[in-house]
């Protein structure tokens, strides 16, 4: 799926949630990785489903929260509900998002085949954000969070995160 296919936001949303960030790839807005699955106005109340990477992501709560920050300069009131259902996939990442995560060292998740025999151990194909070498190996399952597995280049010898596939 894509965000368009996911997402109800009305258009003239749209560039307040572009200033929205991930608090853990602050290069990346919610919409980029697609968790807003709906923002709408409703009586002047902007109201958001967002749906996290994963249940139990911390934040989430700080997304709320900056959300809710965005709208108050435009005298707009936010509510937010979780939607846990459907699961939020890599898949919802727009392209756009995946080009700035690699910018900011940051590996692209592979399709689910591919991430399986990467966090086995079993094939050389997460590449290097730094110097796009596919000689890295998984030096720990998870990175700097829970959505993220430390690899390093054997080529540059750099570490960096690779955001694991979930579907």
């Amino acid at each position: 799926m894509t965000l368009t296919q996911t997402a109800n936001i009305d258009p003239h949303l749209i560039p307040i949630l572009e200033q929205v960030s991930d608090p853990e790839i602050p290069v990346l807005t919610v919409l980029d990785l697609g968790v807003i699955r709906q923002a709408i106005e409703e009586n002047g109340i902007i109201k958001v489903k967002l749906t996290p990477t994963y249940s139990g992501c911390p934040a989430m709560d700080v997304i709320g929260d900056d959300l809710k920050k965005a709208f108050k300069p435009f005298g707009k009131s936010v509510e937010v509900e979780l939607v846990l259902s459907p699961a939020w996939s890599t898949d919802w990442i727009r392209e756009e998002g995946l080009v700035k995560m690699e910018a900011y060292g940051i590996a692209r998740p592979l399709s689910e085949t591919a991430d399986k025999e990467v966090l086995l151990g079993n094939a050389k194909k997460v590449i290097c954000p730094q110097c796009k070498s596919t000689n890295t190996h998984l030096v720990s399952q998870f990175g700097s969070t829970a959505c993220k597995a430390l690899f390093k280049c054997d080529d540059c010898l750099e570490p960096f995160d690779y955001f694991k596939c979930l579907k």
